[in-house]
């Protein structure tokens, strides 16, 4: 949020991969003659029966007529974001034998390799646009080697590679068995929409098939799994499988898990639709005072703009009213309180928000920490407030290298960000009412890039919001990110969407509500979040905000998500009827624009 004219704040990452694919590359070789006694072991290497025998990440892979070597169809397989479309095969060998792989490729990267060897694993590349090259690579079987994984992959940013004829000549190995049923199914993390699940690992299993029910809800390559999209306080039952070449095992024993209540944070004492702006409380900001007396009754949630910080790393939080001398209009103290009581006493909610664009609060240690919620409680109980919003921009949020998972985050501005809230949510009970306001750049971009990458040199601050909003996911009352101030971002349909019309709150909105596997990685996605605690971000006039909306524009958004209409390009994970409302930044600028967000708002719900 701004105190000032609207500007882009939005972060590029560093390209580290660009170096990457320049040394990362190897000789394309032609095949030697197979010996006498060799075979190829390639399953469906001419990908005529499709996919059979091959997995793909995140279902980057299909199997399609042209272009084509030979045969009937060839392998196409897209990178999107932070994945490079890997199309894997496990294949039985012998022990202490040399084995070649060799393919037909054609893409503007592509690569083949084979591990698991026992010995060196081995890889190699070519840049074969617009035709078709082979390459070959040969390695040795370990001593102890009983099986390989061959793949194929792209790379980051570039479009879909094509591989066919790929085959593997050697020795054949004993025969690949069914894996044994997986044991020791147990639940490792439980919230309202979201059970997360673990298993013993089996051993000849290259991969494993998690059950809701009966019915297959994920397939994952290792020993755990995160299930999304869950009701709240409701029963399942889980079971698992474990596969490879040979086949699918019998299905687990089966766990029953109880999904948590969710809906903290006071949520429920919100209308089923909500409007909620920012009030500039401490500064004039180009559009003017307006008095808590005079806010208009379409506003649900009041955000007083901003307590700020003493100092960046001080987490001693500040907040007075706008001095007479910017603010010529300003009430007094007594006036302030008493408009906030009727406000209340009328079934809205006045929470302070810490932070904005100037307000840069890093809480690296305990010390800082406690000074937060000592300090904001302060200001909660002077001004006898319902909740905080965090509007946390900037600097204020990353994370450190090596902190990779949002759900065990060890950074500590973040660490003990997520203290503080909940020992601020514990001291005033379940009616306190808890709101974010994040950046895409630190949530959705979480879908591409988290912190500064397996690699490093990307931006510590991407996704770096994740770790907060899902370990606070049953005490959230509403996450409404700012669609607003954002460069391009990809949505779950791996497609880039830009800010200003429907679709791209559409899809960021789309994201929040059906969860998304995190850098790319399935084996850690963020759960879903309900419809009840989600909010559209928008500014409320062109001079708000980089990426107005225009109310036709704002509707259609709403019929999608909600009604699952008026959709256009983008298709919806679900219909998400019980979406809560819009949040805009700000009630000051939507009065400046003769009301024009808050008048579509209730003229869109009947209000």
């Amino acid at each position: 949020m701004e105190r000032t004219g609207p500007t882009v704040r939005f972060s590029g990452l560093l390209a580290a991969c660009s170096a990457g694919l320049i040394a990362a590359g190897a000789l394309v070789a032609t095949a030697p003659a197979a010996g006498a006694a060799d075979t190829d072991l390639a399953r469906n290497g001419g990908f005529e029966a499709g996919l059979d025998g091959w997995t793909c990440a995140n279902s980057s892979g299909t199997a399609v007529t042209t272009p084509k070597r030979t045969g009937a169809s060839a392998l196409q397989a897209t990178p999107a974001g932070n994945d490079h479309a890997k199309c894997s095969q496990s294949v039985t060998v012998k022990p202490n034998s040399t084995y070649t792989l060799s393919a037909w490729v054609q893409g503007g990267y592509v690569y083949l390799g084979a591990s698991g060897t026992g010995t060196t694993d081995v890889s190699t590349w070519t840049q074969s646009p617009g035709a078709w090259k082979q390459l070959t690579t040969t390695f040795r079987t370990g001593p102890s080697t009983t099986s390989v994984s061959v793949y194929t992959h792209g790379w980051y940013g570039t479009p879909a590679y094509y591989a066919d004829d790929l085959t593997l000549v050697g020795p054949g190995g004993d025969p690949v068995v069914v894996p044994a049923v997986p044991a020791g199914l147990k639940q490792t993390a439980t919230t309202s929409t979201s059970v997360a699940l673990s298993w013993n690992a089996v051993s000849g299993a290259s991969g494993y098939h998690v059950y809701r029910g009966g019915t297959k809800v994920a397939s994952v390559t290792g020993p755990s799994a995160t299930v999304t999209g869950l009701t709240p306080s409701t029963a399942y039952s889980f079971q698992v499988t474990a596969a490879n070449a040979a086949g699918e095992s019998a299905k687990s024993a089966a766990l029953s898990v109880t999904t948590g209540a969710g809906g903290g944070g006071g949520g429920a004492e919100l209308p089923a639709r909500a409007l909620v702006g920012y009030l500039h409380a401490s500064f004039a900001n180009g559009s003017g005072y307006t008095r808590m007396a005079d806010v208009p009754d379409s506003w649900d949630v009041i955000n007083l703009a901003f307590g700020e910080p003493t100092s960046v790393t001080s987490g001693d939080i500040r907040f007075s009213l706008c001095p007479a001398a910017e603010c010529p209009n300003v009430e007094s103290e007594a006036e302030f309180k008493a408009a906030i009581k009727a406000k209340q006493a009328a079934g809205k909610k006045v929470l302070i928000s810490i932070g904005g664009q100037n307000g840069q609060v890093q809480l690296n240690s305990t010390a800082a920490r406690d000074a937060f919620v000592a300090s904001v409680s302060k200001i909660i109980d002077t001004y006898g407030l319902d909740g905080l919003d965090i509007d946390f921009e900037g600097h204020s949020l990353s994370l450190n290298t090596g902190d990779t998972d949002f759900r065990n985050p060890t950074s500590p501005v973040i660490v003990n960000l997520i203290s503080a809230l909940k020992t601020l949510k514990a001291k005033y009970g379940s009616d306190f009412v808890l709101t974010m306001a994040p950046e895409t750049f630190f949530v959705q971009l979480g879908y591409q890039f988290y912190g500064s990458g397996p690699w490093g040199g990307q931006d510590p601050r991407a996704g770096a919001y994740l770790p907060v909003i899902h370990a606070l996911r049953d005490d959230l009352t509403l996450l409404h990110v700012q669609d607003y101030n954002s460069g391009p971002i990809m949505g779950l349909d791996n497609q880039y969407h830009t800010m200003g019309g429907a679709d791209f709150h559409i899809a960021m909105t789309d994201m929040l509500l059906a969860g998304f596997p995190v850098a790319g990685d399935t084996t850690k996605v963020f759960p879903g979040l309900r419809p009840g605690q989600v909010a559209i971000g928008l500014p409320a006039s062109p001079q708000a905000g980089n990426g107005h909306t225009a109310p036709a524009e704002v509707d259609k958004a709403l019929d999608c998500l909600i009604k699952k209409t008026n959709c256009g390009s983008y298709r919806t994970h679900g219909t998400w009827s019980d979406l809560r409302g819009l949040m805009t930044w700000s009630i000051n600028w939507d009065r400046f624009n003769n009301g024009e967000f808050s008048r579509n708002f209730d003229a869109y719900f009947g209000n």
